[in-house]
């Protein structure tokens, strides 16, 4: 796994888990599995951010996000 589909898989991660860990609260349910989503997608960003050499840029993520979706299609 290279550091642009890291990125991008833990970005994906990160942010479909803060509405199920909102949803979790709300409903007075423990957020396990978001939880753990969350952990999961920060520690694929972290691990992008370190193995990429000078890191990632905030301008450089939607060209990583291009990267990696045309290389799928």
């Amino acid at each position: 796994m290279d550091a642009d589909l890291a990125l991008v898989i833990g970005l994906i991660l990160a942010v479909f888990s803060v509405p199920a860990i909102l949803s979790a609260f709300s409903d007075g349910r423990a957020p396990r599995v978001a939880a753990l989503a969350l952990i999961g997608g920060g520690a694929l960003i972290v691990w992008a951010l370190w193995s990429k050499p000078g890191g990632y840029a905030i301008e450089e993520i939607p060209d990583a996000f291009i990267r990696v979706v045309a290389r799928v299609i």
